[in-house]
């Protein structure tokens, strides 16, 4: 609005119902309960949401701490433009020091974003961004509370700042802000519009402002007019108008600088008025005030939000005290307002906005093309001039016209290099993209197109593939940066599922390069993805391959070690000798560390094949060193604010070692985390399958069957599986649970699915693919012979593991199978090697049962302590109960 952004009533005629539900938030938000909430403004251009905002703030005047932003059509492409403009001067008035001391761990992942901090160096994961952002805020509303956030135009607002706005919306009952939102319906698209409908989804209420009534109108026109105003030149203001407020307002000061009067006879002359308020009209009214004007007008409409007069005079070529009275005229003429003339003050004194939004559309659609263009290359250049970087003119260097500019490319892929620092990989990649129409010099196409498929790796496998393809496809990709961009186009491919194509394509290139750290790179990845795919074909071959490949390396570079690391979890898999297994694994580490470059935040190898290394020390009994590493990925994912798919799956195994610990409710708690921050990032992906899989897993430990079925059932883990190994082995766990859920025949018929497909791949490994003992008690009434012949396998291969909770898991199987004193006996050589081992809940198993077998109250009363200490609630019950009948117990 033009007039009433100075906090006049008039332009809220009929808005009593938006002011109400205004009045009880803002009450809400200064009670005592400081109850937090939004509300949603929507409605057309001028239709009255910025005149609202405004009253919003008069209400809140002396009672809270108010915060404001506007979305700008000019910036939308520039990444956290609006949250920086709603948080960063409180920020900053709090100096680096304290502004560090104030967010804490999250100071470095949402500190570049906001531009008070510079980036770490290393890619910024952009939900990690949000999130951190999230938590600023609800940390800077603890301090400056009550608080109230308005956001006008949000459907200019950039797509990072609407996805913290989302994030944040859900926060709001815990937090004392009123969020108080605007945006026209229909002029935001695809994923903005998406995110704004959560946003609106939210709110309580979203209010759908309408045009004014003819009444409405007469009285808005009496009230500017004087009440003198007859009712046909009322009637003809709201049928000029249409009802919409700001054109109103707009159309009534054209009919006062007139001095036209209010009555019938003067009606005729209210069109050629309001065309001379917006469009063609408003351009010739700016062109009647001269080229100078005009000129600087145009300047204002490149800069679009936070108008520098310095800098609009230095676009527009002209002296200071020149510009100083341009923009004197524009906001006498009612087209620019000063910071303290805004009605929000959100701009610094010296700063300028357009008075609305229609307006700087209307005057940067009147610049001429070629013009307008000259003009966004004078900004670029005298943006960085400024001192404010490549990705501070970006925005401008968009919009030049392609012209073989070398300089330009090199401009571009240094503002994409700094918006991935700070989270914004939507940027980089409209960066690299605009840089390849420019177009590169043949010996960096190639470069740019490597670059622009690292942008996309995270959030479009599939752009990913295209980008690093053609890169590949075209000369000046060499050395590292090529052997790179095939291993980072093949985890494309993997995470597209396209598994056995990732395969080829490494393959491909190693085939071409000599004998080298290189080519065993390529090797390394080669096994790391056949290592994952559960339908792998020849298995044993592969095995026996890689062993001689791996068998002469001493960990001397991480190629080495990567391939040190995939032989270590290709023998547990098989069931080799565990303590083999931990001596690779060893041979892998540098002084029982990580090495630089193979870190969990390290993009070289990627996290999988840590992964790997991990679950190799878990499943071979060495939990104290698995333990250690995936903690050290949680504590890496969350210093670095990687909070999407690295940090669920970080969560999701060391809930894992939480259960092979026996720490069923602490592994539940963290396998139930993975599953949420998994969720947040999509659905059926294989993260989903791990984290719910080891979910099922741990809640049948804990003897909660029904609660394993509604995971099962909420994730759909059923066939057709994923082409990747679950750990646990999937057919197992899937199987345990049909039994557990007494549908017997069901259960061993995927047990005997696990049993073929350990057979086909020489997987053998009892503790990581537990089908054999749950097989051999399910067929051990129907098919005792089949049953003992599984049971004696399965110490076998247990013995040839050579661990404790393998080899005790094996006789406790076994000694379920057989009666009277030879059950008594091997339960107790079960109880003393599980005893012996870190499986806590295995160990509180197998002294239950040996209580049960051996008619032993003692034992049954440490089982039953055990079980407890565990969270173990259904194996506790059953010792229980046992104890409590008595029955034949010594």
């Amino acid at each position: 609005m033009t007039h009433g952004l100075d906090g006049s009533a008039a332009p809220l005629w009929e808005r009593d119902a938006e002011l109400a539900g205004a009045a009880r938030a803002v009450e809400a938000l200064c009670a005592p309960a400081r109850s937090g909430s939004l509300l949603v403004f929507r409605g057309e251009a001028g239709i009255g949401k910025t005149a609202l905002l405004a009253e919003v703030r008069r209400l809140v005047r002396d009672r809270c701490t108010v915060w404001s932003a506007r979305g700008g059509e000019a910036v939308t492409s520039v990444p956290f433009n609006v949250v920086r403009q709603l948080l960063q001067p409180a920020l900053l008035a709090l100096g680096p020091e304290e502004a560090r001391e104030y967010l804490g761990d999250w100071y470095d992942i949402a500190g570049p974003a906001l531009g008070i901090a510079e980036p770490t160096g290393r890619q910024a994961d952009p939900r990690g961004v949000c999130d951190g952002l999230v938590e600023a805020v609800g940390r800077l509303a603890r301090r400056h509370w009550p608080l109230v956030l308005l956001i006008d135009d949000a459907h200019w607002a950039d797509q990072e700042t609407l996805r913290w706005l989302a994030a944040f919306a859900e926060r709001l009952d815990d937090l004392p802000v009123l969020l108080v939102v605007a945006h026209r319906p229909d002029e935001a698209h695809g994923e903005s519009a998406v995110l704004l409908d959560r946003v609106g989804a939210a709110a309580r209420p979203r209010s759908t402002l309408r045009a004014l009534t003819p009444e409405a109108t007469a009285g808005l026109t009496r009230a500017s007019a004087g009440e003198h105003a007859d009712a046909p030149f009322c009637r003809e203001v709201w049928a000029v108008t249409g009802g919409n407020p700001y054109e109103t307002v707009e159309l009534l000061a054209k009919v006062q600088d007139a001095g036209l009067a209010p009555v019938e006879s003067s009606a005729a002359e209210l069109r050629d008025l309001n065309r001379s308020a917006r469009g063609r009209g408003l351009v010739a009214r700016l062109e009647a005030m001269g080229t100078d004007v005009t000129r600087f007008a145009w300047a204002a409409a490149i800069l679009g939000t936070r108008i520098s007069i310095p800098l609009a005079a230095t676009l527009a070529g002209m002296k200071p005290e020149d510009a100083r009275r341009c923009a004197e005229q524009l906001c006498t003429a009612r087209i620019l307002a000063t910071g303290v003339q805004a009605a929000e003050s959100r701009y610094a004194e010296g700063e300028m906005e357009f008075v609305h939004p229609l307006i700087g559309s209307a005057v940067y659609q009147s610049i001429p093309g070629g013009v307008r263009t000259a003009m966004h290359g004078q900004a670029a250049w005298a943006v960085t001039q400024s001192g404010r970087g490549a990705a501070a003119a970006s925005r401008h260097l968009l919009e030049v016209h392609p012209d073989d500019d070398a300089e330009l490319v090199e401009q571009l892929r240094e503002a994409a290099r700094e918006h991935l620092a700070v989270g914004a990989p939507d940027a980089a990649r409209r960066c690299l993209e605009r840089a390849l129409k420019e177009p590169p010099l043949p010996g960096v196409h190639a470069g740019v197109l490597y670059e622009l498929g690292c942008a996309t790796l995270l959030n479009s496998p599939a752009t990913t593939v295209r980008h690093l393809r053609a890169a590949l496809s075209m000369p000046g990709l060499e050395g590292e940066n090529r052997v790179d961009a095939v291993c980072r186009l093949s985890q494309a491919l993997v995470h597209n599922g396209e598994l056995e194509e990732a395969v080829r394509t490494v393959d491909a290139e190693a085939d071409r390069l000599p004998p080298g750290p290189a080519r065993l790179r390529l090797q390394a990845v080669h096994y790391m993805w056949e290592g994952i795919h559960a339908g792998e074909e020849d298995s044993p071959a592969r095995s026996r391959s890689l062993a001689a490949l791996a068998g002469p390396l001493t960990g001397r570079d991480n190629s080495e070690r990567a391939l040190l690391i995939l032989r270590a979890f290709d023998a547990m898999t098989r069931g080799e000798n565990a303590e083999e297994v931990v001596e690779l694994c060893d041979r892998a580490l540098v002084n029982g560390r990580l090495a630089p470059g193979l870190g969990w935040t390290d993009t070289e190898w990627g996290f999988e094949l840590l992964v790997m290394l991990g679950s190799a020390y878990a499943f071979a009994d060495r939990l104290d060193r698995a333990e250690s590493l995936f903690n050290d990925a949680l504590r890496s994912y969350e210093s670095a604010g990687w909070s999407g798919g690295h940090l669920a799956l970080a969560h999701a195994f060391v809930g894992h070692v939480h259960r092979r610990r026996g720490r069923l409710a602490e592994s539940e708690a963290f396998l139930r985390e993975a599953l949420r921050l998994a969720d947040r990032v999509g659905s059926g992906l294989p993260m989903h399958w791990d984290a719910a899989c080891m979910l099922i897993d741990t809640l049948l430990a804990r003897g909660h069957v029904e609660q394993a079925q509604e995971i099962a059932n909420l994730y759909r883990i059923e066939p057709p599986y994923p082409s990747t190994i679950v750990l646990p082995d999937l057919h197992s766990v899937r199987g345990r649970l049909l039994v557990a859920a007494d549908r017997t025949k069901e259960g061993i018929g995927e047990l005997e699915a696990a049993e073929r497909s350990a057979a086909a791949r020489g997987r053998h490994n009892i503790v990581m693919a537990p089908w054999a003992g749950d097989l051999a008690r399910a067929l051990a009434g129907e098919d005792p012979v089949r049953a003992e012949a599984l049971a004696a396998d399965a110490r076998v291969q247990a013995e040839r593991f050579g661990t404790d909770t393998a080899i005790g898991e094996a006789l406790r199987t076994a000694a379920a199978l057989e009666t009277g004193q030879r059950s008594v006996t091997l339960y107790a050589q079960a109880v003393a090697y599980l005893e012996a081992s870190p499986s806590a809940f295995e160990h509180a198993q197998a002294r239950v049962e040996y209580g049960i077998a051996a008619r032993s109250r003692t034992e049954l009363t440490r089982g039953l302590t055990l079980a407890r200490s565990c969270g173990a609630d259904g194996l506790a019950q059953r010792a229980r109960e046992v104890l409590e009948t008595g029955r034949g117990l010594r």
